[in-house]
């Protein structure tokens, strides 16, 4: 088993390294919107949200739940629609939270501070 694990980091600890040295890097420049003023896709929003969380949340412990659950019940659009609501009730009071202090935080010390902490993980990696 050992020597299994000697192998896996061999390949896996110069990717682990250079991911955290890569994002260091990039947290230190803020994202700018590139696209010409004005022009808002009537989808784009909701688009984007929409394959992010999708992507974001394939296999979680919730889309495990809401199979387990409609095998039980045999009832699919009534647990797709319970699973639904009960994630529509945890997310929405995070983004109106998260909406009215968005303007109050300090992007430039947040990416700081990220920069830092992904060096230093990425040193670490290098040296460990």
């Amino acid at each position: 088993m050992a020597r299994g694990g000697r192998l896996s980091c061999i390949c896996f600890c110069p990717f682990l390294n250079f991911s955290f040295l890569s994002v260091a890097i990039w947290a230190l420049f803020p994202d700018t919107y590139e696209g010409a003023e004005g022009t808002k896709s009537r989808s784009g929003a909701f688009a984007t949200s929409l394959v992010a969380f999708f992507l974001a949340e394939i296999g979680d412990k919730t889309q495990i739940a809401t199979i387990g659950l409609a095998a039980r019940f045999e009832l699919f659009y009534a647990v797709v629609a319970g699973t639904t609501l009960g994630m529509m009730l945890a997310n929405i009071p995070v983004v109106i939270a998260g909406d009215r202090i968005a303007g109050k935080l300090p992007l430039k010390a947040i990416r700081m501070t990220a920069a830092v902490v992904f060096a230093a993980l990425g040193i670490i990696t290098l040296l460990g």
